[in-house]
């Protein structure tokens, strides 16, 4: 028998999403920035109900596991470490699965989780009652979805919520703002649905928000001509060293020799490699890792470098986008792009790095062939990876679902493969701090 997918309809387009499918089940995370653009939190959203795939969900099937919180499944199965090393995680919870045995589904700190409502759920004494007992736990919580007219039926619940999250696109955002500062000045506000820098600036100059919500920190850029930073010209010369099919160690390692973070870094990593550590210069080092690790790693880590200065968000969809993008090239039947594919991943967002059309900065850093095809014009063989990537992001998950179907892909494959993305993120960052 054919497993039943469940894939949400829930269809939220540009908000920074990260998608992992547990179960059968797609589930996004979603950043949450505070003033400084710095990751303060990911909220997790799922939802199992699906027609598209499986009709028969309709009726009596479609409650099935509603007691169940899908998010707390998500983190017990993956660990709360790979999906945020040290921040919060905001977790729906359902009229139903609010009354659920939250402790039983994940053993995580309850002070690292968020139950977040919305307004299926009454401001009625059964549900009050549940809100003071999860809080006695250690849990904190948080609303979202309410009306303004919704705001004075809800004053029971408001004394509870430590977050309430504010829809810049569809209400009176800087009304709602003063309302919760004047009554409950000891609530978070998140401002959500913003889909600009210059919505951001705005709401961060007139201030009241703790955390910030949607697409701004990744819009691509269309137009334009900024000025390129001094050392990250460094980082595009070393760049077209090493994406030249054949370039030279030696070159590439007197180029690294420029920048200290890169040099410990390499050191470090190939001295961890080499059974007699012993590696003490930069072309040695070079010469131990050969030409094809070598170029992955600076890759890797310059672009890293590069995004220094940006959200490190950015830096998380770049790297996960190259690990995703490789991980799905065998599922594809492209074994042998699995490079071009990394470096296709890697680069999706080096229009936002420097902050230029992504055609130019792709002449910037000297790519061609097929990682152009698919970066610009969105054509070529590797344009259906980034597709699918893409929708995962988005969250268009009826679409991954119709993706998935006319290519005959399997769909715990492709779960495995961002699965395994998220590992080797992790990885790589607990490498870095090391």
């Amino acid at each position: 028998m054919n497993p039943v997918y469940n894939i949400s309809d829930r269809n939220r387009k540009g908000d920074g999403l990260t998608i992992v499918q547990v179960d059968c089940m797609l589930i996004a995370l979603v950043p949450l920035f505070d003033e400084n653009m710095a990751v303060k939190a990911y909220s997790v959203f799922s939802q199992k109900d699906n027609y598209f795939l499986d009709p028969m969900m309709q009726g009596t099937r479609q409650n099935d596991g509603a007691a169940v919180i899908d998010g707390l499944e998500l983190i017990s199965t993956m660990g709360i470490e790979t999906l945020s090393e040290d921040k919060e995680i905001f977790v729906p919870v359902s009229n139903i699965s609010i009354f659920s045995d939250v402790e039983s589904q994940c053993d995580a700190h309850h002070d690292r989780i968020v139950f977040l409502l919305d307004n299926t759920i009454p401001p009625v004494p059964m549900y009050i009652d549940r809100l003071i007992e999860l809080r006695e736990k250690g849990y904190k919580l948080a609303i979202r979805k309410l009306a303004v007219s919704e705001f004075e039926d809800y004053r029971e619940v408001f004394k509870l919520m430590d977050y309430v999250f504010l829809d810049n696109r569809r209400i009176a955002i800087e009304k709602a703002r003063i309302y919760f500062s004047k009554l409950y000045p000891n609530i978070k506000l998140c401002a959500g649905g913003i889909d600009s820098m210059d919505v951001f600036e705005k709401l961060k100059t007139i201030g009241g928000y703790q955390l910030y919500e949607g697409d701004f920190y990744r819009v691509p850029v269309t137009k334009g001509s900024h000025e390129v930073a001094p050392l990250k010209v460094n980082y595009i010369e070393l760049l077209n060293v090493v994406n030249d099919a054949n370039f030279e160690l030696t070159k590439a390692a007197d180029i690294i020799g420029r920048d200290t973070a890169l040099t410990i870094s390499l050191l470090k990593m190939v001295n961890r490699m080499t059974v007699n550590s012993g590696i003490t210069t930069i072309r040695h080092a070079a010469a131990m890792l050969g030409q094809k690790e070598l170029r992955k790693w600076i890759n890797t880590a310059v672009v890293n470098e590069m995004y220094a200065d940006k959200p490190s968000e950015v830096t998380r969809v770049s790297l996960l986008r190259a690990k995703f993008a490789e991980n799905l090239g065998p599922i594809f039947g492209m074994r042998d792009k699995i490079e071009e594919l990394f470096l296709m991943g890697l680069f999706s967002v080096l229009d936002v790095i420097l902050e230029k059309p992504m055609a130019e900065a792709l002449e910037m850093v000297m790519v061609a062939g097929e990682v152009k095809d698919a970066l610009i014009n969105g054509s070529g063989r590797l344009a259906p990876v980034l597709n699918l990537i893409q929708q995962y992001e988005n969250a268009n998950w009826q679409e991954v679902t119709r993706l998935l179907l006319l290519d005959k892909k399997d769909v715990d494959s492709v779960n495995d493969a961002y699965k395994g993305s998220l590992e080797w993120y992790r990885d790589l960052m607990y490498e870095k701090v090391k």
